[in-house]
């Protein structure tokens, strides 16, 4: 058999040839697919923001490269199969038999996914630059709202996604889920009663305001700062860096201590110095440290510097300060400066810190 008449073989009504056709299309598209997506995500970039950089260009890259590049490669494939003879196969979809009706689904499923995965990884981004912008802004609250809005719309999306699926993919007849849903309503809701609770938890947080994003709070033992409040929970960072998740509604009905909301922030410890330090010197040292936390531009006036206890190895003056910011960093910076100074002020007068020791008397015996 020659070349020609193997060419000239059909199946499924179209020739060995017009299968070749097909795939030498397909194959040029995806050839082309690579510059045409990269000149598409550019243009794209352009209707999402007016005012570009690298790093909106390499977010929106990375964000909706790949579902893109997936969609061209759909629509690639969609004219490519215009080389086919088709019309046999498509006289048996009404009935819902044969080849075509299983790939026109297929086709059709790919296609809501993706343009749904499209619009949300655009929301992702939309979200991206509004936090930008609010990061710019003296308000916490839009950093707080934002990420909620963001979380909100995604889940919006995904519900119609699931819906248009179940429509155009499955024939679900969406009128009559509703319906059934109204009857199952109340089994759906004895089943998602955590989430239920968690998610007016989130709203209670919202609209109650106990903290915004960016507070140090303590909560149930943990300290840290509040990173975001979703629809379930909420994600606080403490100071060694690691990440707790709280539910929602474990916040609104526990206490909870929002060290942000401090106007100050207290510093209380002592300094303990030598019994061999003269009373002179420590009068000296404590009007000293007294004058420093009285004129530390990030503390306030109602500080106290006092010789307070004779201790089992120390002299204890106490010092108590407060510190004119709730941010944690203003705090340890203010300590680190004014513990700098203390020792400065200690050694110009001549004294001594004293450390836990025990003093041993041995008495000499002439016998």
């Amino acid at each position: 058999m020659e070349i020609a008449e193997i060419l000239e073989l059909k199946l499924f009504d179209n020739t060995i040839l017009t299968y070749l056709y097909f795939l030498v299309s397909v194959l040029i598209g995806y050839l082309i697919l690579i510059p045409l997506s990269s000149y598409f995500l550019k243009l794209s970039l352009k209707f999402f923001s007016k005012v570009n950089n690298q790093n909106d260009a390499a977010k929106f890259n990375s964000l909706l490269k790949k579902p893109i590049k997936y969609l061209l490669f759909l629509v690639v494939l969609y004219v490519s199969s215009m080389f086919l003879d088709l019309s046999e196969l498509i006289s048996n979809k009404e009935s819902g038999l044969g080849i075509i009706n299983i790939i026109s689904k297929a086709f059709n499923l790919l296609l809501l996914l993706i343009v749904f995965w499209i619009i949300n990884r655009s929301i992702d981004f939309i979200g991206f630059k509004l936090k930008n912008k609010a990061s710019e802004t003296e308000s916490k609250v839009d950093d707080q709202l934002i990420p909620f809005a963001v979380d909100m719309a995604k889940v919006i999306t995904i519900v119609l996604g699931i819906v248009m699926i179940l429509g155009n993919v499955f024939d679900v007849n969406i009128a009559a889920l509703v319906t059934g849903l109204g009857i199952g309503g109340v089994a759906f809701a004895l089943a998602s009663k955590e989430s239920l609770e968690n998610l007016l938890g989130s709203f209670t947080i919202f609209f109650d305001k106990p903290f915004t994003v960016g507070d140090i709070v303590t909560l149930g033992g943990v300290t840290g700062v509040v990173e975001k409040v979703g629809f379930r929970s909420t994600r606080i960072r403490t100071f060694d860096k690691s990440i707790v998740t709280v539910p929602n509604k474990n916040i609104i009905s526990s206490e909870l201590d929002n060290l942000g909301a401090r106007p100050v922030r207290r510093v209380k410890f002592n300094i303990g110095l030598t019994y061999d330090s003269s009373v002179n010197n420590i009068k000296a040292i404590v009007n000293d440290i007294q004058d420093l936390i009285d004129k530390h531009p990030d503390t306030n006036n109602d500080g106290k510097v006092r010789f307070l206890n004779f201790g089992p190895s120390s002299l204890d003056i106490m010092v108590l300060y407060y510190v004119n910011s709730p941010d944690w960093e203003v705090l340890i910076n203010t300590q680190e400066k004014i513990n700098y100074s203390i020792i400065d002020i200690v050694s110009k007068h001549k004294c001594d810190f004293a450390f836990p020791s025990t003093s041993v008397y041995i008495e000499k015996n002439n016998n």
